[in-house]
């Protein structure tokens, strides 16, 4: 506003130049010194709350420093449209003290203007009617399935298994060089890292996580744990939730457990399997608890919450998470017992 107030000390008139017609709404001015200053814009508002700030800060000037003209113009156009600002009336005969002076605005918008937004939806309509669907697209490779985020019988469904492969993998990595150490799943692995790997498996079919960039075995546990996490429905289906849950209240430990390996014998195929080779693995880290400081009711604590949760949560999270928490650390200390052979 600095600038516009000062190079206005000398007075300034806006051109009604047709040339300009073609271009978008904009505000042409010219100072009585002959500089000339086009502000354009695509925005009606802006362009108006620009005119505006101009006009004001030239009513603030000192009357003596104001150049009157009887051919001062205000102009406003915009490109296929009338003026949107019409002439300030400076030839009456009465002149009208300072602060009554007006502007009157008429805004029109030309039948050109209709038939292009018209234009415009037209063409969107068909575009958005011409994409191919989501099952065209991944037939023909352009978009591939996704591991993360995906409901578990579909991964399986899509890689011919019962177990996703992924999980395998960390499975094999961690027992392969992550069984000593200190707070395996409960430390933390750097996240960026972790995001990175869940990336270059939803984007590539192989994956080695003897890669040097997979060397932070947390990284590998934390995608493990994001995996199982991202499920839309938890490897204990919801439907059982509530069943697990009256289960582990059951006070007689033998009909506990007797009642919770019924359940988990209910579960789909995909569900199952996956559960008793990742509790198998589990049961492993529990193992070195010497070593790595992660026994049963520790890793219950890490996935309690992240295996089995209520469809919607309610005010009994806290006594829900405790449940959670108690069923993972039975089916771990009982894994025999739960996972066994179907003969008592």
């Amino acid at each position: 506003m600095t600038v516009v107030s000062t190079l206005l000390n000398q007075g300034y008139r806006v051109p009604a130049d047709e040339r300009e017609a073609h271009k978008k709404l904009y505000c042409q001015i010219t100072t009585v010194s002959g500089n000339e200053f086009l502000l354009q814009s695509d925005i009606d508002f802006l362009i108006l709350d620009w005119f505006h700030a101009i006009k004001n800060a030239i009513d603030r000037l000192p009357k003596e420093q104001r150049i009157t003209s009887r051919n001062l113009e205000f102009k406003l156009r915009r490109s296929s449209s009338i003026e949107l600002l019409n002439n300030l009336d400076t030839e009456s005969k009465e002149p009208k003290p300072e602060h009554r002076k007006s502007l009157i605005f008429r805004l029109n918008y030309s039948a050109s203007d209709t038939n292009d937004r018209n234009r415009i939806k037209s063409r969107l309509k068909k575009f958005i009617s011409r994409r191919p669907s989501l099952k065209t697209l991944q037939e023909k490779g352009l978009i591939k399935d996704q591991i993360f985020g995906s409901h578990l019988h579909m991964v399986c469904e899509h890689e011919k298994s019962t177990v996703p492969q992924f999980v395998r993998l960390c499975i094999k990595a961690v027992e392969k060089r992550g069984l000593d150490v200190d707070g395996i799943y409960r430390v933390s692995g750097n996240l960026a890292t972790i995001q990175k790997l869940r990336f270059v498996v939803n984007q590539e079919e192989k994956l080695n996580l003897d890669d040097s960039q997979w060397e932070d075995i947390h990284v590998v546990t934390g995608a493990l744990k994001m995996f199982f996490r991202e499920l839309p429905e938890p490897l204990f289906p919801y439907c059982s939730f509530e069943q697990f849950v009256e289960a582990i209240k059951i006070q007689d430990n033998a009909t506990r457990i007797k009642c919770i390996r019924s359940l988990v014998k209910k579960l789909p195929r995909p569900n199952y399997d996956t559960m008793k080779i990742l509790f198998e693995h589990l049961q492993k880290i529990a193992a070195k608890e010497s070593v790595n400081l992660m026994s049963t009711q520790s890793l219950g604590i890490v996935f309690g919450p992240t295996l089995l949760r209520p469809e919607k949560e309610t005010g009994n999270m806290a006594v829900h998470m405790l449940y959670q928490n108690q069923i993972v650390e039975l089916m771990l200390s009982e894994y025999s017992e739960i996972f066994g052979s179907e003969e008592d």
